[in-house]
């Protein structure tokens, strides 16, 4: 009896700590709330005609400036734009607006959440622009704006935007840097829920050039992909005409090189294996590859981080026009509503692995597997209403190019509105017994 008193005392004790352990654990559990942002969608300024394509007629919207916080269903899967600026609760769907001006250009841009930092590399400042930069506050509180601008000539002074709750400011191009060119902006809030647009619209006294929505890239990096850029017209084997745009924001010179991704092959065009950025000076440079492929994809590195965009010249009907093809991240899985845009959609990297997913109108789902090296486009069929990226491999990135009788745009393909994680606070006992 006495021998196994000790074995009691012990299995007590084991017994002990593991109900403590155990009750501790239980103590720590953490519970989440995961939501997606409202995604904020551009205003629709005078002169022009916009649609936005959803991809289900119960997607909640509400109109900024009746500066309500009531929502209703949009009823149908393109939604005609007259003036405001709308929110759409879209759950992870990324919205696509098209905007266009009648026989003139059109452009396309993703209605995505607020941003911490916006890049627009487009747009001018000379005696050509109609342009403007649209900053929406979609918050119930007033936001504070902090807008750089970079042109050829150096870095401007910086500008301080007030923008009241629910509401949107439009800032012409020209007032950002007078008579200046080649403009790259970076919208950074101090305060509020701020998304940011820009229309790159262009004239000589009555004769139109053209114009775009310019999309914007969160960030600057030494790695930059621009997937799909607009090389030749359907109508015409003539080539469009390139120009790379490209600023490096910090400090130190960069040296950046240009890769060409093309069906016709990949290679460095001549003169572009290395050329030096100045800091904080917008330099342009021509692209003129000798390939036959009707699009195609560039590769920029730098040993710095820059921002870059692309600007295509094209003629839509006999009359001028250009396309701004951006950056875009890297792809993820996501889902984008196209209702009657039917773009072509590039994708490039080293080895191209996609799965997706294609939702048509009448509510049937068909899969698609996108494989290649280097690049691949594929043309979404013209009854889609959203295509799901459902499995992507590594360092894959993708665009969109997309043709209307007004003109031809560009948006990249990201997500609108990624998923957010929030931590719900545990009830305690000892909170109030301690």
């Amino acid at each position: 009896m006495k021998i196994t008193r000790p074995f009691i005392f012990i299995a007590a004790l084991l017994g002990a700590v593991f109900v403590a352990s155990v009750l501790s654990v239980t103590s720590s559990q953490t519970s989440y709330s995961q939501s997606y942002p409202a995604v904020v969608c551009p205003p629709t300024l005078p002169g022009l005609t916009a649609q936005i394509s959803v991809s289900s007629k119960k997607t909640p919207f509400q109109r900024l400036q009746l500066r309500t916080t009531k929502t209703d269903p949009v009823k149908v899967l393109r939604l005609p734009v007259i003036k405001d600026s709308l929110l759409f609760e879209s759950e992870g769907v990324a919205p696509v607006v098209w905007q266009s001006k009648a026989g003139v250009w059109a452009g396309g841009a993703v209605c995505t959440a607020p941003a911490a930092s916006q890049w627009f590399v487009g747009g001018t400042s000379d005696v050509t622009t109609r342009g403007r930069l649209m900053i929406v506050n979609s918050g119930l509180s007033d936001a504070i704006v902090d807008v750089a601008t970079f042109t050829e000539n150096g870095k401007q002074p910086l500008r301080t935007i007030n923008v009241s709750s629910k509401n949107y400011t439009v800032i012409p191009l020209d007032s950002l840097a007078p008579g200046d060119k080649n403009l790259v902006v970076n919208v950074v809030p101090r305060s509020g829920r701020i998304n940011a647009f820009m229309v790159d619209e262009r004239g000589k006294g009555l004769k139109a050039i053209g114009g775009d929505l310019v999309n914007f890239a969160s960030s600057t990096s030494k790695n930059i992909f621009i997937p799909a850029i607009q090389n030749k017209i359907s109508q015409s084997s003539k080539p469009a005409t390139h120009i790379v745009r490209v600023l490096t924001p910090g400090e130190i010179d960069a040296s950046v090189g240009v890769e060409v991704l093309s069906a016709d092959g990949v290679f460095v065009p001549v003169g572009l294996t290395s050329r030096t950025i100045t800091p904080g000076i917008v330099t342009e440079f021509a692209l003129d590859p000798k390939v036959a492929s009707k699009v195609m994809g560039i590769r920029i590195t730098a040993t710095e981080p820059v921002v870059a965009s692309v600007k295509s010249t094209v003629a839509v009907s006999g009359r001028s026009d250009f396309v701004w093809s951006t950056a875009a991240p890297e792809l993820t899985a996501l889902t984008m509503a196209i209702t009657g845009l039917n773009p072509l959609i590039s994708f490039v990297g080293e080895d191209i692995n996609v799965s997706l997913d294609v939702t048509l109108i009448n509510g049937k789902v068909i899969q698609r597997k996108i494989q290649g090296s280097d690049i691949a486009t594929w043309q979404v069929p013209e009854s889609a209403r959203s295509v799901s990226i459902t499995k992507v491999g590594k360092a894959t990135y993708a665009g969109a190019l997309v043709t209307s009788v007004n003109g031809y745009g560009y948006f990249p393909m990201i997500q609108g509105s990624p998923l957010t994680k929030v931590e719900i606070p545990d009830s305690n006992i000892r909170v109030l017994n301690p």
